[in-house]
């Protein structure tokens, strides 16, 4: 349940980056102010745990043992699991600042180049492993191309991201022709849509990144200085860090994430279209905010983001259990997020005093 923050003026890097100086570690130990934002996203995950539990309380008042069947349960995890692993790749860009909204169309361009890939495999007889690495390479492309541009070119990453999330759904179109691309390999389904333990594998893929995600955030120097980047830049220039190559490699993380999301949806549809991923930009902003990632950089948290994705999994599930509207449910949502906004909020002003 641990997050990460920058605290005061970053220290110095390791001699990888080129400049003199200690560590990072050590700024983010020992000072009140630290140890108070800990204790304040300690109270921030307790109360999305409660609120987890409320809703799934909900659920079983309002679905009974339908709520609780191992059936609806393993769709609540295959659903939450694709928009989760999207959400680990933007916990790292807002948390270096920066914001991400082309996510989703990446990952919808994703799954096109990799289905049309895998269509040509029953002639060509070419591997289904490729299918899976040309998802990967397309979201990592597209995230690098986003790092470079925000980072080199100097453009700021909401019309950056915006401008590649237009441009890779309309390229999605274009290979595709407006046309939903079926899977027809059948190794590619035997792989990622079988199970393991009685868990499906899109859920372990998730598991595994969510993981990685927090490990890299949080043991890593790599995570000290996507923390340090978000809390100064300035400072963390100063203290020796490559801040320009560093954002490169975070939205190139960010969009190896929608690469990966593009094979799991993949194999929960078989198939690829234009339009998967739609919105999605925005599911998984909302998840990371609720989950305790400051909007503004320098605190990220991945199991606050597990935990936001796993709450609104929840609220969906509930409200489709209920035939509700789907307007309720933006309504609803759309007020969980301002009221996390207003907690970020509360917590700034916290740290500041």
């Amino acid at each position: 349940m641990s997050e990460t923050t920058a605290t005061g003026s970053p220290a110095g890097t390791s001699a990888e980056d080129g400049a003199p100086g200690r560590d990072l570690a050590p700024a983010q130990e020992q000072s009140p102010k630290t140890a108070s934002g800990s204790r304040i996203s300690l109270g921030h995950s307790l109360g999305l745990i409660l609120a987890l539990g409320a809703l799934i309380a909900l659920g079983v008042i309002t679905g009974g043992d339908r709520f609780l069947s191992v059936a609806n349960l393993m769709v609540i995890l295959q659903q939450a699991a694709v928009i989760g692993v999207i959400s680990i790749g933007v916990t790292f860009v807002i948390t270096s600042g920066g914001i991400d909204l082309s996510v989703g169309s990446v990952m919808g361009l994703a799954t096109i180049w990799a289905t049309t890939l895998g269509t040509q495999a029953m002639a060509t007889d070419i591997h289904w492993s490729i299918m899976f690495f040309t998802a990967l390479a397309v979201g990592a492309a597209a995230g690098l191309l986003n790092g470079v541009i925000i980072a080199y070119g100097k453009v700021v990453p909401f019309i950056a991201t915006l401008a590649m999330l237009v441009a890779a759904r309309g390229f999605a179109e274009l290979i595709s022709g407006r046309q939903t691309q079926i899977v027809t390999v059948q190794e590619f389904n035997s792989v990622f849509r079988g199970d393991f333990l009685g868990i499906s594998v899109i859920v372990w893929m998730f598991l595994l990144v969510a993981a990685a995600g927090w490990f890299l955030l949080n043991r890593t120097t790599f995570g000290r200085r996507t923390i340090a980047v978000g809390g100064n830049a300035e400072a963390a220039r100063l203290a020796g860090i490559k801040v320009k190559r560093h954002l490169v490699m975070v939205y190139a993380l960010s969009g190896l994430c929608a690469g990966i999301a593009a094979v799991m949806m993949i194999s929960r549809t078989t198939s690829g279209s234009s339009t998967h991923g739609y919105l999605y930009e925005l599911d998984a902003i909302a998840a990371v905010v609720i989950g305790g990632t400051l909007l503004a950089g320098g605190r990220g948290t991945i199991f606050g983001t597990v935990l936001g994705v796993l709450v609104f999994a929840v609220l969906t599930n509930v409200f489709v259990q209920n035939n509700l509207d789907s307007s309720v449910q933006a309504v609803v949502s759309g007020a969980i997020i301002v009221a996390a906004v207003l907690l970020q909020q509360r917590f700034s002003a916290h740290r500041t005093t």
